[in-house]
């Protein structure tokens, strides 16, 4: 792959604000890849559509959109269609598996135990768990780089995923250790992610997450972001 073709950034997007957000409850009743944004989250979108048509200066945009229904009709609310030469379904980037029809008070109490045992390696009763995320993200990132070497290749990547989902990839990119991964907060809803090429070709994040708990980055860890 030719080191000029990567492109100039990759924007990790997190899908707005969903019925679920407001009310756990709903997975009872809806299965998760199908719960919609609320009016809030479309609206959260949009003022994200705006802010990313300035940095990507207005030039096209390849995306890889998670196939759930709230990542789906994030994409759709951004208002960056005529930007998007190609917006490809990726299932690896879907959120963690947790259940199917979920009970929300079994679900806290494993969130619970997630807590305490780590949110890496714990593994939801029929779900995933985050090191599951991890492997297929890592094979995500594998057809990503092909496309880089594609003659069309544009300069401008989004993807538009889940909070975890994030946090992992970036966790993957750049080579973080689980303990750093686990002191993670995820972003807020339709908050970004900024991955930016440097002189070298390497890529820099333009700002850290927050952390939820206490660890000390390595100054490998800390030399990710700007």
């Amino acid at each position: 792959m030719g080191l000029s073709r990567r492109p100039l950034r990759i924007v990790l997007l997190r899908h707005g604000e969903s019925e679920a957000n407001l009310d756990k409850s709903v997975f009872e009743r809806v299965p998760d890849h199908a719960i919609p944004l609320t009016a809030h989250g479309h609206e959260q979108a949009a003022r994200t559509g705006k802010q990313l048509r300035e940095l990507f200066e207005n030039e096209p945009v390849r995306v890889y959109v998670s196939p759930y229904l709230r990542a789906l009709q994030t994409l759709e609310s951004l208002g960056l269609n005529d930007l998007i030469g190609l917006a490809r379904e990726e299932p690896r980037l879907r959120e963690q598996d947790w259940a199917n029809f979920q009970d929300t008070a079994d679900i806290e109490r494993q969130r619970q135990l997630r807590d305490e045992f780590g949110h890496f390696f714990y593994r939801f009763t029929h779900g995933e768990s985050g090191a599951d995320v991890y492997d297929r993200v890592s094979t995500f990132l594998e057809t990503m780089h092909r496309d880089f070497d594609s003659p069309d290749a544009p300069r401008n990547v989004l993807l538009v995923s889940h909070g975890l989902t994030m946090r992992l990839f970036c966790t993957r990119w750049f080579h973080w250790s689980v303990r750093f991964f686990e002191s993670l907060r995820n972003p807020d809803n339709a908050e970004t992610r900024v991955l930016l090429r440097q002189p070298d070709f390497r890529y820099k994040l333009d700002r850290p997450f927050e952390q939820w708990t206490p660890y000390e980055p390595t100054e490998r860890e800390r030399s990710a972001w700007l």
